[in-house]
């Protein structure tokens, strides 16, 4: 049946609630990349509209348009929201409709734990696709199908929640964001209030019936009182953002979901060093490809000395959930690297550069990714899991392409904050002094003390055949090694010395662990990486270079002069140092699973149980979302039932009776709901009666013109034996129909059309102008 509304009514609702709905759509911007959101959501928001449009306009049951969503979520969504798992980004393969159906419990789960901006490729589009496409339906079928406007506001402002609380704590444009909800909103409820039957009967009548000047005049009258109402709005809206903190934050799920990573629970691998040149120096730990010249695979950066170990500072363990633009606004070389492990096992995924992205490959693949985490202060990644043989994956990262030589002379330190190391040697000030007395700018600082270092010790490992070099880091080490007569140690000793001695005077330093080979040996690629290509280096912060790398270990030739080793005939006395805390074995290498066992009870993994809680209560709520229109033409039906039946004059139960059996009839498609008004229960009676093929309709409507218009009110009794007849009559017209024309019936909104709407109104104008015509 053609909606007497027509195409202009249509046409105010469907721009009332695109106004309302691309304030979310606008507001999640921020969470995504650029403008990748925009094609997902908008696309999402045109479908619900149309398919809305449809269903009011033909007339669709609750049933049906959810269907078509459903359809159109599976036949779009490949285009919209999973473009790269489309052919041509346009047709779904089954890959695009097997993620979108596991989209839908688990996209929330995976935009909430990764960082943003998160990127379109990651599968995340679902989110504001789905949203869209779901609440754009649902707002503008209440705006097209039900009579009280304000109902459309309850879904339009649930999106806005929702997204807000999906999205981060930086809004998109609060301002615009929020005059244009409530422009909108007031602007539309204004309108619809001035086209209101009960406020617009001037309007509404015709010529002979006095309507003219005086409806006009009511009709602008309100149009100026909504205006004004809309001005105070959009006013009472800016001073109250005005009076806003500017500090203040909102709180999102965001910030509660994204469990924090403790990196402290896997020991340094630097505390590993002398296990890899010792167990695995001929053995191949794992194989790159693509890394280009001069480049270092980095396996672990560490920034914080605690006088046993040096190890990543908790401060800065800023590890996050993998994500495709790690290395946003990053400078340098562009490279795509892979990396298939071989013999090398442990938790410290090999990286290098400022890694953009990771792709994990494999039958472990998806759980590496899951598990895996990547520090953007520090380039440094973290697989829970471990890594093992078999594992590949490919990074696309960008190196660095300042060195000390290309240091400008008046670049100055940059301002990084590195925490302080605890228990340093106390003597190291001053020989660090003394290193750098000579040097004037700041690259010749550190210049100096990589000097001193590679220049003056001498190299060996400690294994057998060479001179003796005991392993580890510890202050007492340290101490050691910078108050002997001759220094000796690897990169281990020497790279911990020289980040100590540039804290010392105040220059950011840290130390970092990888694999690269000797600079009289060329990586090929692919590089083949062993034990004995294992390093250690220290990374300084300068502001216009950025971090850059200095060697400050001795050649592997430059060995002690004598095999014995004496300490200085004057040393400075050392500061009597508290025993060192309990710490993990020298010699426990990552490559080694940890077997020590605890006591302890396992902490629950609150975070987990907090994701799946938040992703299964969202995906319950958009369920909700859908049957939400069930539920509001069941409460309404309700509503108006028990309206009736509670009445305060007893003859009105006995009419309410009649209207609910009508009502229920129209529901059934048994009573024509554009029947003529003002027809008698008699007539109606016998429409019933020839519909259900039950003469007891008669006799109810007889009695009901009796008990309405008999000369005193109905007892209680009359009443209620009257509403047993109708519910009787109702069962029957229950039990002679098939289950899907009584659940059509149950969400029909046939009978909620209230006599004298703006139906009825639009109506009459047509017919008065039609008469008007006749006459002329």
């Amino acid at each position: 049946m053609r909606d007497p509304g027509g195409w202009p009514r249509r046409a105010l609702d469907l721009g009332a609630a695109l106004l309302l709905l691309l304030v979310p759509v606008i507001g999640f911007g921020p969470t995504f990349e650029g403008l990748s959101s925009l094609p997902a959501a908008a696309g999402g928001l045109v479908l619900g509209l149309a398919i809305a449009t449809a269903g009011a306009i033909r007339r669709w049951s609750v049933l049906l348009v959810a269907a078509v969503v459903v359809a159109a979520y599976f036949v779009f969504g490949g285009a919209l929201a999973l473009g790269h798992t489309a052919i041509g980004g346009v047709v779904p393969t089954l890959e695009t409709l097997r993620q979108l159906a596991a989209g839908v419990i688990t996209a929330w789960k995976s935009l909430l734990t990764s960082v943003a901006p998160v990127a379109a490729e990651d599968g995340h589009l679902i989110v504001p696709f789905i949203l869209s496409l779901v609440f754009a339906t649902v707002t503008a079928s209440l705006a097209l199908r039900v009579e009280q406007a304000a109902w459309t506001l309850v879904p339009a402002g649930a999106f806005l929640v929702l997204q807000i609380a999906l999205g981060t704590v930086d809004p998109a444009a609060p301002l615009v964001q929020g005059a244009l909800f409530a422009v909108a909103a007031v602007a539309w409820l204004s309108v619809r209030a001035a086209l209101a039957p009960e406020q617009g009967a001037a309007v509404a009548a015709t010529p002979e019936e006095g309507g003219g000047a005086d409806g006009r005049y009511a009709l602008v009258r309100r149009l100026a009182a909504g205006g004004a109402v809309l001005a105070v709005a959009v006013g009472a809206g800016a001073v109250s953002l005005a009076a806003t903190p500017a500090d203040e934050t909102r709180a999102v799920l965001r910030e509660v979901i994204i469990p924090p990573f403790d990196v402290r629970q896997y020991p340094s691998p630097l505390q590993s060093f002398r296990k890899y040149v010792r167990d695995y120096d001929e053995d191949p730990l794992l194989t790159v490809t693509g890394l280009p010249a001069g480049a270092r695979v980095r396996l672990a950066t560490m920034d914080a000395y605690t006088g046993v170990v040096y190890d990543v500072a908790e401060s800065s363990s800023d590890f996050t959930p993998l994500r495709s633009n790690m290395a946003e606004g990053a400078e340098g070389q562009q490279a795509t690297i892979g990396f298939e492990i071989e013999g090398y096992e442990g938790p410290w995924l090999p990286d290098a550069g400022a890694v953009d992205s990771i792709a994990f490959t494999g039958d472990r693949g998806d759980d590496l990714r899951r598990g895996a985490y990547y520090n953007d202060r520090t380039d440094t990644a973290v697989v829970r899991d471990g890594l093992r043989e078999g594992d590949a994956y490919t990074i696309d990262t960008v190196l660095p392409t300042a060195t000390a030589d290309t240091v400008a002379a008046d670049d100055v330190f940059a301002d990084v904050e590195i925490p302080t190391a605890e228990d340093v040697p106390g003597d190291l000030a001053e020989i660090a002094a003394d290193a750098v007395v000579a040097a004037t700018t700041p690259i010749d600082t550190v210049l100096a003390l990589e000097a001193f270092l590679s220049e003056s010790g001498a190299f060996s490992h400690g294994l057998e055949g060479e001179v003796v070099s005991r392993a580890g880091h510890g202050s007492q080490r340290i101490a050691a090694l910078v108050g002997a007569t001759q220094m000796v140690g690897d990169d281990e000793q020497y790279a911990v010395a020289m980040a100590l001695m540039a804290g010392e005077l105040g220059i950011p330093a840290r130390v970092v662990m990888g694999f690269h080979p000797d600079e009289d040996a060329a990586a090929s690629d692919p590089y083949l990486v062993t034990g004995e290509d294992v390093h250690a280096w220290v990374e300084v912060a300068f502001r216009g270079a950025g971090w850059v790398a200095f060697d400050p270990t001795p050649p592997e030739d430059q060995v002690p002069n004598d095999q014995t080793t004496k300490p200085r005939s004057d040393p400075k006395p050392q500061v009597l140092q508290p025993p060192p805390p309990p710490q993990e074995p020298a010699e426990l290498p990552p490559l080694v699973p940890d077997e020590r066992k605890t006591d302890d009870p396992e902490e629950p993994d609150d975070g987990s149980l907090a994701i799946v809680l938040v992703a299964g209560g969202i995906g319950l709520g958009t369920i909700l979302v859908l049957l939400s229109p069930l539920i509001v033409i069941g409460a309404l039906k309700a509503a108006r039932r028990r309206r009736r039946r509670q009445a305060e004059k007893a003859s009105d139960r006995i009419s309410g009776g009649w209207d609910e059996l009508r009502d229920r009839a129209v529901d059934f498609r048994a009573f024509p709901v554009d029947a003529p008004r003002g027809r008698t229960r008699v007539e109606e009676a016998a429409v019933l009666t020839e519909a259900l093929d039950d003469t007891r309709v008669d006799a109810l409507a007889v009695r009901a013109d009796a008990e309405v218009f008999g000369p005193g009110d109905p007892r209680p009794d009359d009443v209620e034996a009257f509403w047993a007849e109708v519910d009787a009559l109702v069962g029957g017209m229950k039990g002679g129909s098939s289950p899907w024309r009584r659940l059509r019936a149950r969400l029909s909104l046939r009978s909620l059309r209230r006599p004298g709407g703006w139906q009825d109104r639009i109506r009459a104008r047509r017919a008065a102008r039609a008469r008007g015509r006749k006459d002329g």
